[in-house]
């Protein structure tokens, strides 16, 4: 019998966390043959990801150039995919999330007329610009896709609200909470030295913000936050990975630069990442990813955005929006700090993204809808 090719399609960390455990199931079974393709949308937070799980690809397009704009993204990824398509004649094409790398991918595979799996497919915000571009790249895969392998009942709700067939939605859970399950270690130390050194007895806050829609006052509103909350608890220590970007970490820079108990640390890689949530006390950020993992390790999240597509982990307890007015994030990260039933609260919460077996699920199906097709 002819083996099902399935390719993986991804490009940036994010994406990469959440296909390399996918991605390695794959592998496990003989009558699948696994194919990858990376666009490298991100170049050196991709090739971490890569490295720690022992993954080579079969193609890299090495897309990512200096200032690249969404359309040169896309232009690159659908001219250079064309190709690698019609020789490899996959069976399915297997892309992640919300990424412009995923709506790109699911575009030149529906215009070779080949099959799309849409991993973590049915997230929503509901509105087109917030988060920019993910709702629609989300919102456009799902409208290309033929499998929609939706990580809770919400996601396959939203798709079928969206026209999509019952019998092509496929609840798994999370695939990053199969890759938690590889890269948290009980007895972690820090490559990065100055974890290492940071009084984990102390309330830890971990902090990311880098998001588009966040850029400007919501990036300052968010910084003279932790200011002020630094400045009023003693026991508290602010750890926040500042993005690349100089959009980002200029504004990061000149506003918390030099304050004594905020450590400024430039992004880590994905074990690094997932070991420091584990030991710190809670976690704010405007990610979409961190929402979904945070539960896992029973840290609370409070999310630096006025909407969120993980409506789940609110729902849970687990995670709350405070945006990015100061006052508000000041408010909810001192009641978190101070008020020991508002820590329990959330910390205690239910994780609502799966038991690590999402993988398995997802590679199950695939097997069963082409072995149906013979």
């Amino acid at each position: 019998m002819e083996k099902i090719k399935v390719m993986s399609v991804f490009g940036t960390r994010p994406e990469a966390i959440k296909m390399a455990p996918l991605i390695k199931e794959l592998e496990k079974y003989s009558e699948i043959q696994s194919k990858i393709c990376v666009t490298a949308q991100h170049r050196e937070m991709l090739d971490q990801v890569l490295d720690l799980f022992n993954i080579e690809p079969d193609y890299d397009l090495n897309i990512m150039k200096e200032k690249q704009s969404l359309s040169g993204i896309t232009t690159s990824v659908l001219n250079n995919l064309e190709k690698i398509f019609q020789e490899e004649n996959p069976h399915i094409v297997l892309v992640h999330g919300d990424t412009t790398t995923t709506f790109a991918a699911s575009l030149a595979a529906f215009y070779n007329k080949i099959k799309i799996g849409h991993v973590e497919a049915g997230l929503r915000s509901y509105d087109k610009y917030f988060p920019y571009p993910e709702e629609m790249n989300r919102k456009l895969t799902g409208a290309l896709a033929d499998l929609h392998f939706a990580p809770t009942i919400r996601n396959m709700e939203n798709l079928i609200k969206e026209g999509v067939k019952e019998d092509n939605i496929f609840i798994t859970g999370n695939t990053v909470i199969d890759a938690m399950n590889f890269t948290v270690e009980e007895e972690y130390i820090f490559n990065n030295e100055e974890l290492n050194k940071i009084n984990y007895n102390k309330k830890v806050i971990l902090v990311t913000a880098h998001r588009r829609e966040n850029w400007g006052e919501g990036i300052d509103n968010i910084c003279k936050a932790l200011l002020e909350i630094k400045t009023k608890n003693e026991d508290v220590e602010v750890i926040y990975l500042v993005h690349l970007n100089p959009v980002v970490k200029d504004a990061v820079f000149r506003c918390l630069g030099g304050v004594e108990g905020i450590h400024l640390l430039p992004p880590l890689d994905t074990k690094e990442t997932h070991n420091l949530m584990k030991k710190c006390y809670f976690i704010m950020t405007d990610s979409g990813g961190i929402q979904e993992e945070a539960p896992h390790l029973g840290k609370p999240v409070l999310v630096l955005r006025d909407v969120t597509e993980r409506i789940e982990a609110v729902e849970a307890g687990t995670v709350r929006i405070v945006g990015t007015s100061k006052e508000n994030i000041v408010k909810e990260a001192n009641d978190l700090v101070n008020i020991n039933k508002e820590y329990l609260k959330m910390s205690k919460a239910t994780n609502p993204y799966g038991d690590g077996r999402a993988s398995e699920r997802i590679v199950s199906k695939i097997i069963e809808y082409f072995n149906k097709k013979v």
